[in-house]
């Protein structure tokens, strides 16, 4: 975390450089788990139908990998919505801060202002409920598919 001072980016943007390196090997590992089962046959047939390598990627490969992408998105958004520590540590003494820093207000060292912060915790639960939810059906398909070897 010294090294995002160093490059002067201890703020917002320094914890979204840290996320993407800290989430990459997970989110890779699933995505090659899920494009071993892919069969190779659709690329052939794209490219017997004179599709180049990008628009067979960008036409079959990407909407395939459709639950996977939802699977992804939502491990790391759960992830991201959660960790308290990483933004802690980069954005210390910064006037922004992140929701699960903000919720640290309603604790303090002598007693915690125990409405305020449920309450909180309510409210910072539903978005994240609202997109597992919507996304459900395509996370199941991309953990399964992604696991059989």
């Amino acid at each position: 975390m010294k090294q995002t001072a160093q490059l002067g980016i201890a703020n917002v943007v320094g914890v979204i450089v840290c996320y993407v390196v800290f989430y990459m090997p997970m989110n890779m590992l699933l995505y090659s788990g899920y494009l071993v089962n892919i069969p190779v046959a659709l690329e052939e047939a794209a490219r017997v139908d004179g599709a180049s390598t990008w628009r067979t990627y960008w036409s079959i490969i990407f909407p395939i990998m459709k639950p996977m992408h939802a699977t992804v998105a939502v491990l790391t958004a759960l992830g991201t919505w959660n960790d308290v520590m990483t933004p802690l540590v980069i954005m210390s003494g910064g006037g922004m801060n992140t929701l699960p820093l903000a919720q640290m207000t309603f604790q303090t060292q002598f007693g915690t202002n125990y409405n305020l912060a449920f309450a909180s915790y309510l409210l910072a639960l539903i978005p994240i409920l609202i997109f597992y939810l919507v996304c459900q059906k395509q996370i199941l398909n991309g953990v399964v598919n992604g696991a059989v070897k």
